[in-house]
């Protein structure tokens, strides 16, 4: 499965929502995201046959292996690229939303630069 830009949203959803509250429901991903329960347990049930997500008999989702390491590569973007915004002045919540977009269509190279970047000029 070719992941799009609102599997990648919903993988780095999961994540955070594990780390926060350790157990994720789609109700929970659903409130998350401002999103409605059909639309995502659709999704749900597209990362499940990508082999991304796990769902047991109770509703709980857990990230496989590979949308762990996708999830992670979305969310270290995320954060990198919302430090380098609001270093350069932009107020955090515009910096969040550019983050956002920017975080799914970046090249690796590119990214990789910028994190080099920020973690020599700002110690993150």
């Amino acid at each position: 499965m070719n992941l799009k830009e609102s599997g990648e949203m919903y993988l780095e959803t999961i994540l955070v929502l594990s780390q926060r509250n350790g157990n994720v429901r789609s109700i929970d991903i659903a409130g998350e995201m401002n999103f409605s329960k059909p639309s995502v347990s659709r999704a749900m049930g597209k990362l499940r046959e990508g082999g991304y997500i796990n769902m047991n008999s109770d509703g709980m989702i857990t990230l496989t292996d590979s949308g762990r390491a996708v999830a992670e590569k979305i969310y270290e973007r995320h954060n990198v690229l919302s430090t380098l915004l609001m270093q350069l002045g932009i107020d955090q919540e515009i910096a969040t939303e550019d983050a956002c977009r920017i975080e799914h269509v970046i090249s690796d190279v590119s990214f990789d630069a910028i994190k080099t970047h920020v973690k020599e000029k700002y110690n993150v």
